[in-house]
């Protein structure tokens, strides 16, 4: 968040040197699927259901990432 002279600066370090015992979430500029997935998580903690959706998604999203692994790998070889 810009604001004056310190263009975001002091709003960035306000966030980050936050003391011990205030706990502070954060996810990237532009990253509000992050910030829906920390929000999903933090009620999955006390939601069964939520949170064997939540594991289901995580495993689908590390399938992917095996599955597009292995077509790189793939195409590595080929070359």
């Amino acid at each position: 968040m810009e604001s004056g002279s310190l263009q975001g600066m002091d709003a960035l370090l306000a966030i980050v040197q936050m003391p011990s015992g205030i706990p502070v979430a954060t996810v990237a500029i532009n990253g509000a699927k992050n910030g829906a997935l920390l929000a999903v998580q933090i009620g999955a903690a006390s939601d069964a259901a939520l949170a064997k959706k939540y594991k289901a998604y995580r495993e689908n999203m590390a399938n992917e990432v095996m599955e597009k692994n292995q077509k790189l790998q793939e195409t590595i070889k080929s070359l």
